[in-house]
């Protein structure tokens, strides 16, 4: 029978600010690949500091093929993915350890939390937010998807115990870089896939968004951070089409 052993893979690029909390937090994993994109901010050596394979890779192909790398170069027989601003709680970690001890399936999702610029949200559409993330080696990978990448597989997904802490925006300045990545990325996605933007998609879509994350997914409770999550989604919706029809344009000429 062959022995159960865990590897944890993460990608990276100027992700110092958590990076050693994640890290700990993981420590009882037998292996963690880092695949990073190029950090300046000394990301590689704290990650290789905490025990962890670091791999340099530099051609940016996108979120799910940059993620399916650090699948891998894993050489363990279960794989935990997540990303370098997530924390794994003492009470997942625990949940992980007696899971291996005896699985009862391939795949398994956690439960994870996320913060806004200091505020753990509740609604706007993140929370509940179980999502998989651990599987048994070949059992599952993730799409291509340049952004917005989702684990693919079969079979179905049961539930650990535990939070998965997301340190997703630290800042109003880390919104706003991720608005414009995003965007940038979405547009790129949808162009590649024949599809089209304009003004009026834009205007629409974006003013959609707002209305489905602060009135439907009741953004209203999480207080001032959810009227801010519902304007990035407005936003970040907005300027993907926009983007969008702009590449659209330079694709006629």
């Amino acid at each position: 029978m062959q022995e159960t052993t865990l590897g944890v893979a993460i990608i990276t690029r100027n992700a110092a600010a958590r990076l050693a909390e994640c890290l700990q937090a993981v420590a009882f994993a037998d292996q963690i690949v880092v695949i990073d994109g190029g950090s300046t901010d000394g990301t590689a050596d704290i990650a290789r500091a905490h025990g962890a394979r670091v791999i340099e890779q530099i051609d940016w192909p996108g979120f799910g093929p940059q993620k399916n790398r650090a699948l891998e170069a894993l050489s363990t027989s279960w794989i935990l993915s997540i990303d370098a601003d997530e924390i794994v709680s003492p009470e997942l970690a625990a949940s992980i350890r007696a899971t291996l001890s005896a699985p009862t399936a391939d795949v398994y999702a956690v439960d994870r939390l996320s913060s806004f610029c200091g505020h753990w949200i509740h609604h706007s559409g993140w929370y509940p937010d179980w999502i998989p993330r651990l599987f048994k080696r070949g059992a599952a990978r993730f799409s291509d998807d340049l952004v917005h990448e989702r684990l693919v597989f079969d079979t179905p997904a049961e539930r650990l115990t535990g939070k998965l802490m997301h340190y997703s925006y630290e800042d109003f300045e880390g919104v706003l870089r991720k608005l414009d990545a995003y965007s940038t990325a979405g547009a790129q996605q949808r162009h590649a896939a024949g599809k089209r933007g304009s003004f009026g998609k834009a205007l629409g879509r974006g003013a959609w968004a707002f209305v489905r994350t602060y009135l439907l997914r009741r953004g209203f409770l999480d207080g001032r951070a959810g009227f801010m999550i519902a304007v990035f989604n407005a936003g970040t919706v907005y300027y993907r089409f926009l983007k969008l029809a702009r590449l659209t344009e330079k694709a006629r000429r």
